[in-house]
């Protein structure tokens, strides 16, 4: 067993789960990296990010750190200011689970909230400017995760992670918000020789690829109306994207914690929603991983509450029938392949 003395020392090597597999060969995998500290991955961006401050000296012993955040990024943050003595800020809105407010205050972070958006969606664009202003006026670091550098730089320790467990990965698929964790991943695994194909998934809602906007209830992921998207979301490494509703969304989590136990985040469910129902469509045998970006006991009183779901006309039973229906289809595929295989060697035997 290795001991470390500090929580940031215990950032990556998360495990893989295989979720489903067809007939084909095809195996759909989750990266489980909601098993990092804090939940999320994006404490593996919030530490680079800081450390890359340090290096350039945007960022000094006892500085300040206020940024904007649905969460997961505050958190990451939270705990690396905390174990190298920095203030942190987060702003905040009311958009975001409960649970991660509850995290930053319990890690020390001062919370500013920003009025929600009139129609209940995020007030992404509200959070950015209040925390230009502050940082500007307190003089404090603000790292700009969706134009930061080190955003995507602190996924390159994920990307070797993959080809070490599993030496090839054919399609990578992800959760799509400020665009660090899919381009990151995606560009490491490229650097090393892989032909890895990319598939993005933002909300329904989302205007990253150009759609309608909207309102959507799924946290961490996407952007609203009038946001402005980052450098972060590099187009060139996207290969396809795609747009999830919230029903399917939650759909997709709520199935898979009823299966395997393992609870994931609504943006999650979103990328094993899309990976599921276009498992047969990638060429046999291929890997197809899901980034698991977010823990889902965060949801608890959202994304798994009955009534959290109903009260927002987001609750689909079909849905989540669907969603079994393919786990199904794909087993019975297995099962069909298993006894055609062997079906020459009866004959022969016959």
């Amino acid at each position: 067993m290795t001991i470390v003395q500090r929580a940031s020392d215990l950032i990556g090597d998360t495990p893989l789960l295989e979720l489903a597999r067809t007939g084909t060969g095809t195996r759909l995998l989750l990266k489980l990296d909601q098993l990092n500290p804090t939940g999320s991955c994006k404490v593996r961006m919030a530490r680079q990010m800081i450390t890359e401050a340090e290096r350039d000296g945007r960022l000094r012993p006892g500085g300040h750190i206020v940024e904007p955040t649905s969460g997961n990024t505050g958190c990451g943050l939270a705990l690396v200011a905390l174990e190298r003595g920095y203030r942190f800020t987060a702003v905040v809105d009311q958009h975001a689970a409960r649970e991660k407010l509850r995290m930053l205050t319990a890690m020390g972070a001062e919370l500013v909230f920003a009025d929600c958006s009139g129609d209940g969606g995020p007030s992404s664009v509200q959070r950015r400017e209040i925390a230009a202003r502050l940082a500007r006026e307190l003089g404090a670091y603000h790292p700009d995760q969706h134009n930061n550098p080190g955003n995507s730089n602190g996924y390159g320790g994920l990307a070797a992670e993959l080809r070490r467990q599993l030496g090839t990965v054919d399609v990578l698929v992800a959760a799509i918000g400020t665009g660090g964790s899919l381009c990151g991943t995606v560009r490491g695994l490229r650097a090393s020789g892989m032909t890895t194909r990319s598939v993005a998934v933002e909300p329904v809602g989302s205007i990253i690829f150009g759609g309608p906007a909207g309102v959507y209830h799924q946290t961490g992921a996407g952007s609203p109306d009038g946001f402005p998207i980052g450098s972060n979301v590099d187009y060139s490494l996207v290969d396809d994207s795609h747009r999830v509703s919230d029903r399917d969304a939650f759909a997709g989590a709520r199935v898979v914690a009823r299966r395997t136990g393992l609870l994931v985040g609504g943006t999650t469910g979103g990328a094993i929603h899309v990976a599921l129902r276009r498992l047969f469509a990638y060429p046999a045998g291929s890997t197809v991983v899901v980034l698991c970006n977010d823990a889902g006991e965060k949801y608890l009183d959202s994304v798994y509450d009955d009534e959290w779901l109903r009260a927002r006309g987001v609750l689909d039973e079909l849905a989540h029938r669907r969603v079994e229906r393919w786990f199904t289809t794909y087993a019975v595929s297995v099962r069909v392949a298993e006894r055609d295989a062997f079906a020459p060697a009866l004959a022969v035997s016959a």
